[in-house]
């Protein structure tokens, strides 16, 4: 009997969340943490990704693809690859969103490199996630590990 792959990923889901129950039954504090993490994380998530898919479907909508071709296109030069880091710093949702909006890029007449720079610098260059982090470990810690601090 072949297991699909499917099959597979079921079973390891259920054997997490096996884990995680039997963690909170048993009172296994590593456990414990990495549901209260899931929880946590899979609430943000939850939170954050439905209004992006949905400003992302706008975009796909509404933008021009002239517009984009003018910033982003095969004419645009530095400008479109800082046009794509701005772009890219500002993105809420880290890749999860960044992905779903090159394809828009792409279909929209982006260039491949100034795509790649965006996904690149939404993975890197993320000023909401800095925010968000810097209310879970503190400030301080941020800015001893951010580079703009050493300016």
């Amino acid at each position: 009997m072949t297991i699909t792959k499917t099959y597979q990923n079921y079973m390891v889901l259920l054997l997490f969340t096996v884990f995680l129950v039997g963690s909170f039954v048993l009172q296994f504090e590593p456990g414990v943490r990495m549901g209260e993490n899931f929880i946590l994380f899979s609430t943000d998530m939850l939170i954050i990704l439905p209004p992006a898919f949905i400003l992302i479907g706008l975009f796909d909508v509404w933008a021009k693809r002239e517009v984009i071709e003018k910033h982003f296109g095969q004419e645009s030069g530095l400008k479109g690859h800082l046009w794509s880091i701005l772009l890219a710093a500002t993105t809420v949702g880290g890749t999860f969103v960044a992905f779903p909006v090159a394809h828009a890029l792409y279909h929209k007449g982006a260039r491949i490199s100034i795509i790649m720079t965006y996904v690149s610098a939404a993975s890197l260059v993320m000023v909401p996630m800095s925010i968000m982090e810097a209310t879970i470990i503190g400030s301080a810690l941020l800015q001893s590990v951010c580079w703009f601090h050493y300016l």
